[in-house]
């Protein structure tokens, strides 16, 4: 995490003649298991605790400037403007065992010799605070005690509750069991990981789903922004949502709204949620996929790609992932809606892949939006038996389009509809806020509403209810618009189809769920062999997409993996 400067140290500095330095990692270990209790020698009396320092029992805080001498054990060493500019030191009290940060961004190298984990030390510094969380800061002194030894860490078990978690800021812990990373937006950013008991969904993806929603930040050791190298990747250069970790250990601290773990010995992840391979070729079956293509543009430094180069990794991740999909029908969300921009992506997908893709043509209005709909398909595979259809119905500002389809094989026609509710972004001040659903949800109800209409209509038109309604309806599983549709008739194939644990195709702020829908007719729904959400994007962090920041640079790939930040998903027909 970025801080502004904190107060500087002043004053000088006097150093024992002994310096204790750190071990190596397997010292450090042995420090931990052994954790001897014995009474240390220091220089002077102390004129406070860390208890006191901190107020805790029935008093006060010291006010802040108060000159103290104070000693404690190093439990974690931060120095440097590359980290936390600082250290950790604990200390036994009649209150147990309390920590405190210690802010000391002028350490020197002969400082940084002395303040080691497991060295007792005696400072002359003072109080301070900053951003609410009470320090020691101007360090005048330092003076080594007669003992070295690192506390045994404090077993946890995640989550704690409020007070214990204050209780604990600033101590030594380690966590035994196997917490689950639920969420990587901010691992390039700020260098951390949000961790909780299981990965977290949606409250609304799934009806009746309670979860202890509890989250501990993993952070760096340091809060300065985009780390180089990026911490806790495995060996694709990648952490996916899903991996797990046991036994971390490290100073809980509280800060930028969240509880904090910063390590003291690496973490150990195990890639519980590994890639996945390619779907598997459809054979006999035809398939039907949505895929939000994250603002293909063409128009350079719009909504997509700024400039040519990221273009070409936007194009090379997108082919692999269509390529990997190996899909039917395409039902396209996030196109720049310029003609221009679906026929060169169609392009690009065809010359890539060697798959030939084409356009379900026709006059259809695509509306005003920055971005649209669009429908392509294999023509070696399938036939396309009409034109676009639109569905312009004012509370849609980027109408739903279908077409129908038939096997070149034979068999009954379909259709397929595609449609991209309005985002839960934007919120007005107002109307139709966030009630619970995020905003403009009664906006979505009104499109699903018209979609239901639209649907009847398409109906009548081709003579059959055998309907697929495909794409990014910004709604999660149990929120009202898709009820909305289901309560019409329409079938959740995914929740049908699929467990709880594998209902997503997005993460958002650490929690899990599925925006990208596909919903059957009752007629369709008899013909629907498998669902299969392709996990290639929502896991993985969004530094290794097209437009990722510098320090990712090294990570990527032209592969499939976060082609976009919206899992495809594919549904396989079969007429009995």
């Amino acid at each position: 995490m970025t801080l502004t400067a904190q107060p500087r140290t002043t004053g000088t500095r006097r150093h024992p003649a002994v310096t204790r330095r750190a071990g190596s990692c397997s010292l450090l270990l042995a420090l931990l298991l052994m954790a001897l209790p014995a009474a240390a020698s220091c220089p002077e009396t102390s004129s406070a605790d860390l208890a006191s320092i901190k107020g805790m029992g029935e008093r006060t805080a010291l006010p802040a400037d108060r000159e103290v001498i104070v000693e404690g054990v190093v439990t974690g060493e931060f120095l440097g403007r590359e980290r936390l500019n600082g250290f950790y030191l604990q200390q036994d009290t009649e209150h147990g065992p309390v920590g405190l940060f210690v802010y000391m961004p002028g350490a020197t190298p002969s400082d940084g010799a002395l303040i080691a984990p497991g060295t007792h030390l005696q400072l002359h510094a003072r109080t301070g605070e900053y951003r609410g969380q009470i320090q020691l800061q101007r360090v005048e002194r330092i003076e080594t005690c007669a003992r070295d030894r690192l506390p045994e860490p404090l077993a946890v078990d995640w989550p704690l509750s409020e007070e214990q978690l204050s209780r604990k800021e600033g101590l030594l812990l380690t966590f035994p069991q196997t917490l689950t990373v639920t969420g990587n937006y901010e691992l390039a950013r700020y260098g951390s990981l949000r961790l909780a008991a299981n990965r977290l969904f949606r409250p609304t993806n799934t009806p009746g789903e309670a979860q202890q929603r509890d989250i501990l930040e993993l952070d760096d050791g340091s809060y300065r922004a985009f780390p180089n190298p990026i911490p806790y990747l495995d060996a694709n250069g990648t952490r996916r949502v899903g991996s797990t970790v046991q036994g971390l250990t490290g100073i809980l601290t509280h800060a930028f709204d969240a509880y904090r773990l910063h390590p003291i010995i690496e973490p150990r992840f195990e890639d519980t949620n590994p890639r996945p391979e390619p779907l598997p070729a459809p054979g006999e079956r035809l398939r039907v996929a949505t895929f939000n293509v994250e603002n293909y543009f063409i128009s350079l430094g719009q909504r997509g790609a700024a400039n040519a180069e990221e273009l070409e990794r936007q194009r090379a991740k997108l082919a692999a992932a269509v390529e990997g999909l190996q899909a039917d029908i395409l039902a396209l969300v996030e196109v720049e809606n310029d003609p221009r921009a679906l026929a060169d992506l169609v392009e690009q997908l065809s010359e890539r892949t060697g798959i030939r893709y084409r356009a379900v043509g026709g006059n259809a209005d695509r509306g005003s939006d920055a971005i649209k709909l669009a429908l392509i398909y294999r023509p070696d595979r399938v036939e396309a038996v009409s034109e676009l259809y639109a569905d312009n119905a004012s509370t849609h500002h980027r109408p739903p389009l279908a077409a129908f389809f038939r096997s070149v094989d034979g068999g009954p026609d379909f259709g397929v509809v595609t449609a991209h509710y309005k985002s839960k972004t934007g919120c007005p001040s107002r109307g139709d806020i966030d009630r619970g659903q995020g905003c403009w949800n009664q906006r979505r109800v009104e499109q699903s509403q018209a979609m239901n209409a639209f649907l009847e209509r398409l109906a009548a038109a081709e003579g059959h209810q055998r309907l697929l309604l495909t794409g990014d309806l910004n709604a999660y599983g149990a929120e009202d618009p898709i009820l909305t549709l289901t309560r019409e008739g329409l079938v959740d194939l995914m929740a049908r189809e699929l467990p709880p644990e594998r209902r997503y195709s997005y993460v958002f702020r650490g929690e899990s769920g599925y925006l990208d829908h596909a919903l059957a007719s009752p007629e369709l729904a008899a013909a629907v062999a498998e669902v299969r959400p392709w996990p290639i994007n929502a896991d993985e962090p969004p530094y290794l997409g097209y437009d990722g920041p510098d320090n990712a640079a090294p990570h990527f790939r032209p592969d499939p993996f976060r082609s976009s930040d919206h899992d495809p998903i594919a549904v396989d027909l079969k007429w009995r």
